[in-house]
């Protein structure tokens, strides 16, 4: 079942999200319908707080990028409690969108490489480094679990300039394609 995005002025996209136990009531249900939220608005990656469950819980899948990076080819994953462990020290940068902050894309910096740990649909530890595109993903959406937007991570410069457009999504107009809520 496609759900609906929470967007930006949303309160549930401010909180850090609780871990998840394996007797989360409807978690497969979830996770299935994150999938079919994720597929219907045309993203990449998609964290539990943006379709209002305030637990620690992504669903991605890189392959949109699989002809500019081959580390996201195949590249589908369900993080549970993600812990990002470590950093590489080089930096890139990428031109990122968020699905709850429709119609806006800015150059964000982020460690190229991360080590994270995580449990994946079946509740199996993993533990891994990612490199790339779908290191990038990773820590977007974790920042999400941990109540942080991407356009936190501008300059304010850049966030001064955006100010206005983000008041329209906090007002109800987004011009998602895809259902929105607010909250």
């Amino acid at each position: 079942m496609v759900l609906p995005v929470y967007v930006y002025g949303s309160g549930v996209l401010k909180k850090e999200a609780a871990p998840v136990t394996g007797d989360y009531p409807g978690l497969g249900q979830l996770i299935a319908d994150m999938w079919d939220t994720l597929y219907n608005a045309g993203g990449v990656g998609l964290a539990a707080p943006q379709v209002g469950h305030m637990i620690r819980l992504a669903v991605i899948d890189a392959s949109a990028f699989k002809d500019e990076d081959a580390a996201a080819n195949g590249f589908k994953r369900v993080f549970i409690n993600p812990e990002i462990l470590e950093w590489s020290e080089e930096m890139s940068g990428f031109n990122e969108g968020c699905l709850s902050i429709p119609g806006i894309h800015e150059e964000v910096k982020r460690p190229k490489r991360v080590r994270v740990r995580y449990l994946d649909e079946n509740f199996r530890e993993r533990d891994e480094w990612l490199d790339g595109v779908p290191a990038r993903i990773v820590q977007h959406e974790y920042d999400h679990i941990e109540g942080i937007l991407f356009t936190e991570r501008l300059a304010p410069i850049r966030r001064k300039i955006l100010a206005g457009k983000l008041a329209n999504i906090a007002r109800g107009k987004s011009g998602a394609d895809y259902k929105t809520k607010i909250a």
